[in-house]
């Protein structure tokens, strides 16, 4: 087991549990793969891109855990998205079974049209060589409202109807991502490669995108192995992009 009990860190409140964890690397307090720093109240969460992941005091998870992937190349990085991604889109597939759970390009996850967690992952790279990753999952348990600017997001609670005890869904969620390490570990790429392109949030419909600031119908179709998204478009043109190209109309 990577991931045990016994490195566990509980906070009552931090910053953010991403930058907690790297500066305790970086001071060599925290060394061991498989750490979890978790908190009850995050007061400066991070989503992709600078955005602000909102997560109210001791509703939800919100945890960074320590991973050294020493045996994939900085070039293969994407396949720890792929593995983090599945993992929390198991957890909550698992308590939602008749909902339609989808992984959003690259790794937000989504209940119908609706964003139930965010994962942001913190790779450090030296040469070609990952010497560690920092990976920040958000997920929403048991909040039940939203700010205004939060047009889009939702809990198991709104499904459920029901509070959950959130210790229990942490040592869940880990189990998920320490069996989809061990794939990982394992070489199983074919079946990640497959489980997270069988996940994609729209894949294989026509929608819509804003694509360097303008409207085109395409299709996802999926993704390369560096993690750019695939589309085709109505014409059939063809279009490979990175993820501040795209923005997806909800």
């Amino acid at each position: 087991m990577i991931i045990a009990e016994d490195k566990i860190i509980i906070l009552e409140t931090v910053s953010s549990t991403n930058d907690y964890m790297l500066d305790k690397i970086k001071a060599g307090v925290i060394t061991d793969e498989g750490t979890v720093v978790v908190t009850n109240e995050q007061l400066e969460g991070k989503g992709l891109d600078k955005n602000k992941w909102e997560s109210e005091s001791g509703k939800n998870l919100t945890f960074s855990v320590l991973l050294k992937p020493d045996f994939l190349k900085a070039d293969q990085q994407f396949q720890l998205t792929k593995i983090i991604s599945l993992a929390v889109f198991d957890f909550v597939r698992n308590y939602l079974p008749n909902e339609r759970i989808k992984v959003k390009w690259p790794n937000d996850i989504y209940v119908g049209n609706k964003k139930i967690a965010g994962i942001l992952i913190n790779n450090t790279i030296k040469g070609k060589e990952i010497m560690y990753t920092v990976v920040g999952i958000g997920i929403n348990i048991n909040q039940r409202n939203f700010s205004d600017e939060v047009l889009n997001a939702t809990s198991l609670w709104h499904y459920l109807n029901c509070d959950l005890k959130t210790e229990y869904c942490l040592k869940n969620v880990l189990s998920h991502i320490e069996r989809r390490y061990q794939q990982l570990l394992n070489n199983e790429t074919t079946q990640i490669n497959f489980d997270y392109k069988k996940a994609l949030y729209r894949l294989n419909d026509f929608n819509l995108f804003n694509y360097k600031n303008a409207i085109i119908s395409a299709r996802i179709t999926g993704v390369n192995e560096y993690g750019q998204i695939k589309l085709l478009q109505k014409n059939g043109a063809e279009i490979t992009c990175d993820l501040k190209e795209i923005e997806f109309i909800i």
